[in-house]
């Protein structure tokens, strides 16, 4: 199908995610709009006004105003057979997930490590504080950030990510020719110029309704590997977001707080009813996801920085050298790799200008 066709289809009554995955499923490479009206009427039985709507492509001049809308603006509709969309949406566990998502701005919406930042919209300073803090630690594992775009930490969650060049994804309960709250407009064009994205499963003209915020809640926790809650009094959205995550068996993380703080009863809760594991820095997040630790990974990320640099025949074997030491002196350098002191001076000061070695207090020399 065609992206009109496919708009039409989440836009035609009666039809839920669901339903729109398993029709696709069962006709994959035909478009569900050039089905004979007999076929349609035996597929929905009783539920004839679902097939009429179909064979009467009820819903095209909708979705055609939609798809203007689209390209006027610079939106991908990702249906949910698209290599783009994200392919935690299409597990088992998420089939109540949207089938078609409205994206604006180029984040890779299947990266290797996406983390939900979520919280109550009456964030503490503590709570903004701890959510930059938990964000500026997740850079060394070059996550992604996953948030509501909402007052309070989801705000704080975007604005960190920004602030720590990592990309963000903010997912909205209305269509995208608006933002809510409008104080975040800003915040949604940074994100856009920075690599992130505004995803949504509404289409434009979807006006600003409560009920939808809960369910835009969990295509956070489906889009992430992990949810983050860092502040929530005993009910709200981000245990809504907690309990999603749960059920479709992403790892729940809480950071504790003083039993006399509101917004801490409610991430409290989460770790004593075994429902959110604790999460006091960036590294039990990794931990439990089982990603190399912080320093593993900056190891990691070094070498394979070196691998980038060309170097000559007699800086590499410095650079080996170095590898296998923590730290080593001018000479002990000269004597291991076999040049005279001055040779080996004088590779030890170009490596420094390519950013591949430091000088440490005493002389001594060690690979960054």
């Amino acid at each position: 199908m065609d992206s009109l066709s496919q708009i039409a289809l989440t836009m035609t009554p009666g039809l839920g995610p669901t339903s729109v995955r398993k029709l696709v499923d069962l006709y994959p490479d035909t478009d569900i709009f050039s089905l004979p009206a007999k076929e349609l009427d035996e597929i929905f039985g009783t539920h004839r006004d679902i097939a009429a709507c179909i064979a009467d492509k009820t819903a095209f001049p909708r979705a055609e105003q939609e798809l203007a809308f689209c390209e006027k603006n610079h939106i991908r509709p990702l249906f949910f057979t698209d290599n783009a969309f994200p392919q935690r949406l299409n597990r088992p566990e998420t089939s109540d997930c949207p089938a078609l998502l409205y994206v604006m701005g180029s984040a890779d919406l299947n990266p290797e490590r996406p983390v939900a930042v979520v919280g109550t919209r009456k964030a503490t300073q503590q709570g903004r504080d701890n959510t930059e803090r938990i964000i500026s630690e997740l850079k060394a594992y070059n996550t992604h950030i996953v948030s509501g775009l909402a007052y309070g930490i989801d705000t704080a969650a975007h604005t960190a990510a920004l602030k720590f060049s990592l990309p963000t994804v903010a997912v909205l309960g209305h269509g995208l020719d608006q933002i809510y709250p409008t104080q975040n407009r800003t915040l949604a064009k940074n994100i856009l110029e920075h690599g992130g994205a505004l995803v949504t499963e509404y289409p434009s003209g979807t006006g600003i309704n409560p009920r939808f915020f809960p369910a835009r809640n969990r295509i956070i926790a489906a889009l992430s590997d992990a949810t983050v809650v860092v502040e929530a009094s005993e009910k709200g959205g981000a245990l809504i977001t907690a309990a999603l995550a749960g059920g479709y068996q992403r790892e729940v993380f809480a950071l504790p707080g003083r039993l006399s703080d509101t917004y801490s009863r409610g991430t409290n809760n989460l770790i004593a009813t075994n429902k959110a594991l604790l999460a006091r820095n960036a590294d039990d997040i990794a931990f439990h996801l089982g990603w190399p630790l912080a320093q593993q990974q900056l190891s990691l990320e070094s070498q394979l920085g070196i691998e980038a640099v060309k170097l000559s025949a007699q800086e590499k074997r410095v650079v080996d050298t170095l590898r296998t030491r923590d730290s080593l002196s001018l000479d002990e350098i000269a004597s291991l790799v076999n040049l005279s002191l001055p040779q080996t001076a004088a590779l030890l000061f170009n490596l420094e200008l390519k950013d591949l070695l430091r000088t440490l207090p005493g002389h001594l020399y060690c690979l960054r």
